[in-house]
């Protein structure tokens, strides 16, 4: 079974990969998250490559993207759902931009998870708050 940290960064390169592309602004978000957000205390940040390398794995085969949902799904308690998203939100945030890729993929995420849509309007409106620039 996954565990949760490896759950939080299969989220994390899913919501980066969505458009096809991960940004320097992405990947300098995911290291932020893993050094400073309280649910990565404890987590070596040395296993960020070994963890984001299975992910990629996970999403090979033609069912990946839903295999890897269901994997996230399954390795998370019920009280993480909506850190879970939040970290998916400020992962699509931190480029300026949401395509609609990684909408599409925001939203199969909060129906997997089941975060209700109320939740996840301010989840969305707080990470686009948080990485606004000039």
């Amino acid at each position: 079974m996954t565990d949760i940290h490896s759950a939080l960064i299969y989220i994390m390169v899913l919501a980066s990969a969505s458009d096809g592309s991960m940004s320097d602004e992405e990947l300098r978000t995911f290291g932020e998250m893993v050094r400073f957000l309280p649910v990565f205390s404890g987590f070596d940040p040395d296993d960020l490559p070994r963890i984001t390398a299975e992910c990629s794995q996970l999403l090979q085969p033609e069912d990946g993207l839903d295999r890897t949902l269901d994997t996230i799904r399954d390795a998370l308690p019920d009280f993480l759902r909506e850190t879970a998203y939040a970290i998916a939100c400020d992962v699509v945030a931190a480029d300026g931009s949401a395509s609609q890729e990684e909408l599409r993929l925001l939203e199969m995420l909060r129906h997997r998870l089941g975060v209700d849509r109320l939740a996840a309007a301010g989840i969305e409106r707080g990470a686009r708050a948080r990485h606004m620039t000039l």
